[in-house]
């Protein structure tokens, strides 16, 4: 099977290094990536990227956030620890090697938008902005913010060096700051150009076709809130490289793809679920009711749509695809 990656992120890149260790000969095609300025890494998605390229040293010595403090539906901050690496520019920094060649494709994974067909379902509409700031004080350096005002919310992310990112969600971010107790006071603008993007959760319909499939953000994006988007993007990419290595071994493609199908709308569904809370306490104007109604409207369809799916026909046992029936 020779296969082609449209796409230049961490899905990419992952999907890459695991269809090359089950022998697919994969060809790289660079596409725009996403505005994603610095990447805040979980312990969880360092793990899994850690995991997927055997590398268990791979972004050492960055960064680290230490605590999570939030500030949320007008109330005191709460702080709590927190353990993830701030990464720029992650994708760069991956070991990815291209095995094709080939001067024909059998299958290409749009691990970037647009997708060769279908559209794209939003669970709210609401803009996003991420400005360069500087800390005021060193002292938080090591420390996240997340705090809710009257329209939006703000997250800090700091990057090192007395540096951060701030993003404002919903809200103009002149806005939001003037709105802010705890963030504003904290950060000083940088005179330097910001970048727009979308943090609705969104899902593409349908996510793969005959000859594709999506990847990544591509097929499934995440509400930034949850801090779980690039943690998502490394299992969308050992599902859909799994799905691949199932079919290359002569499995049934229409199952697979529908396997994989029917597995974006349950984890959609799951992120939804775990959005709405947020939503529902960050406060009480209508921008917050507005964002959490369209959570509980994409629940319900993503409930509608579950329940015309087959049953789930395969289980991931490492990064390959079993049949249930034959797993004890």
């Amino acid at each position: 099977m020779n296969v082609m990656i449209r796409g230049g992120g961490v899905a990419a890149a992952c999907c890459a290094h695991l269809l090359g260790l089950n022998r697919i000969a994969v060809t790289m095609a660079p596409a725009d990536p996403a505005p994603a300025p610095v990447v805040m890494l979980s312990d969880m998605a360092l793990g899994l990227i850690r995991d997927v390229f055997a590398a268990p040293d791979l972004f050492a010595g960055l960064p680290r956030i230490t605590r999570r403090i939030v500030a949320w539906g007008g109330g005191d901050p709460v702080a709590m620890p927190h353990a993830a690496t701030i990464v720029a520019g992650a994708a760069a920094l991956l070991p990815v090697t291209e095995t094709g060649g080939a001067a024909t494709t059998d299958l290409t994974i749009h691990a970037a938008a647009p997708l060769p067909g279908g559209e794209t379902r939003r669970f709210g509409a609401r803009g996003a902005t991420a400005a360069p700031v500087a800390l005021r004080d060193p002292a938080d350096a090591s420390d996240c913010w997340i705090e809710s005002v009257e329209s939006g919310w703000l997250f800090l992310i700091p990057a090192g060096t007395g540096q951060a990112w701030l993003l404002s969600v919903g809200a103009d971010m002149e806005a939001a700051l003037r709105q802010s107790r705890h963030v504003a006071r904290r950060v000083r603008l940088a005179e330097a150009p910001r970048q727009s993007f979308d943090p609705s959760p969104r899902i593409a319909c349908p996510p793969s076709g005959a000859d594709w499939i999506g990847c990544g953000t591509a097929a499934i994006a995440f509400d930034p809130i949850c801090g779980d988007g690039t943690a998502q993007a490394v299992r969308e990419a050992i599902l859909v490289s799994a799905i691949l290595a199932a079919i290359g071994d002569g499995g049934d493609a229409q199952a697979l793809r529908a396997h994989h199908d029917a597995m974006l709308l349950a984890t959609m569904r799951r992120h939804l679920q775990l959005c709405a809370p947020f939503y529902r306490t960050g406060g009480q104007g209508d921008w917050w009711r507005a964002a959490h109604d369209a959570l509980a409207e994409g629940h319900d369809w993503c409930t509608t749509r579950l329940a015309h799916a087959p049953e789930p026909r395969y289980m991931l046992q490492g990064y390959r695809l079993a049949e249930r029936r034959l797993v004890s």
